[in-house]
């Protein structure tokens, strides 16, 4: 049914999404293959006692492109400049060594379940349910070892001197 739908009106089809595109070659057959694959998977609207096939094809086409074309119009557009974007701000190493220092400090300064579900989750990457198994404890204690960790964290932080 679709090769004979495919070989009867495709190429009529395809003139008329062309024209909706405004020639845009690779968007008409988009339209044109999502016309015909809708055909496929409502065969009940090419009954022809319903009216012309042709009609519901182009007529499918047409609401289609609308629908793409409304939805581009709702993007934001791309901006385009002549200027290159600032350059990213030069990584002081020396300073990326202090804070590494600060915070292994600081770490060290909590308490040791409290420090361990910090490595846990973020140093190590793991999700609650990776580091709950490796804690050996439930996640909900994860989770809230988690919360009350960054409390304590940032109060040893501030006590350091360190704001954010």
């Amino acid at each position: 049914m679709l090769r004979a739908l495919h070989d009867e009106h495709a190429e009529a089809l395809y003139a008329h999404a062309l024209r909706l595109v405004n020639g845009d070659r690779q968007r008409a057959e988009d339209l044109v293959q999502e016309t015909l694959l809708r055909a496929w998977r409502h065969p009940e609207s090419l009954d022809p006692t319903r009216g012309s096939v042709r009609a519901w094809l182009f007529t499918t086409t047409r609401n289609l492109a609308i629908d793409a074309w409304r939805r581009r119009s709702t993007r934001v557009g791309e901006v385009y400049t002549d200027e290159l974007p600032e350059p990213p701000e030069p990584v002081d190493e020396a300073e990326r060594a202090v804070e590494a220092w600060t915070v292994a400090e600081a770490l060290n300064r909590l308490s040791p379940t409290h420090r361990e579900v910090l490595v846990e989750c973020f140093y190590q990457g793991r999700s609650v349910a990776e580091a709950a198994s490796r804690l050996g404890v439930p996640p909900g204690t994860v989770k809230s070892r988690t919360h009350y960790a960054l409390r304590s964290l940032r109060l040893v932080l501030a006590e350091m001197g360190v704001t954010e």
